[in-house]
């Protein structure tokens, strides 16, 4: 797919305005964007035929499902290839959008299906494996060592305390905080977006922020004095 392949986050379209075209029940829809067009109209574009939307698309959306990778795996070869497994799989599937939804807890899910695959095989869990095993299985195997987070605290360098802090929780709790605080998703989206209970996504967050609290206080009881 042309569209996709070769494509990298710093590549931009024209910015004059383009229009697609389709036929859907015999009635004809005319898709227009510019330079102010949004994530979901040029997805609507791209989903009727414009792949010059798409270019357009990949630039705005793929250096936000980069990260979701990167937070997740810490590999950035990986995540790159994610990235492009993400974006073939949303061109397969960019008939089934739901025109005038929200795109990005739509783009997220395909993205969580990618991870879950990734996460499923490192594991070595069955094919059937739901969300919360993989979650149960992948905390039983979190680090449990705390030597980086706590070295960085101590030297007080706040970006690089939270980087840790971070990277230290268990992954199932990390892409809980990833999607709630850097692609501003609310609890219930996230919930569709895993396959879960919005229930437990929120525990995943209660104890995700407790823990980077607790492992933090030293930077913040430094900075109120």
């Amino acid at each position: 797919m042309s569209a996709v392949r070769g494509l990298t986050p710093g590549r931009q379209p024209p910015d004059a305005g383009l229009a697609a075209e389709s036929l859907t029940n015999g009635a004809r829809h005319r898709y227009v964007w510019g330079k102010d067009a949004t994530e979901e109209d040029l997805m609507s574009a791209y989903a009727a035929g414009d792949e010059q939307a798409f270019t357009r698309l990949f630039a705005m959306l793929a250096p936000s499902v980069h990260r979701f990778f990167l937070r997740s795996f810490r590999d950035p070869s990986l995540s790159d290839e994610l990235l492009q497994t993400t974006f073939f799989r949303v061109h397969r599937g960019r008939a089934s959008y739901a025109v005038g939804l929200p795109l990005r807890p739509w783009l997220f899910t395909i993205a969580a299906h990618v991870r879950h695959d990734e996460l499923r095989r490192r594991l070595r869990l069955r094919e059937d494996a739901g969300e919360e095993a993989l979650a149960a299985a992948e905390e039983a195997h979190a680090r449990d060592d705390a030597r980086d987070a706590e070295h960085a605290v101590a030297e007080g360098d706040v970006a690089a305390s939270v980087r840790a802090a971070l990277d230290d929780l268990p992954e199932s709790q990390r892409v809980v905080i990833q999607l709630h605080r850097f692609e501003s998703l609310t609890f219930a989206q996230i919930a569709g977006v895993l396959g879960t209970s919005e229930v437990a996504v929120r525990g995943r967050a209660f104890r995700a922020y407790a823990q980077l609290r607790k492992r933090l206080s030293p930077l913040l009881e430094r900075g109120a004095r």
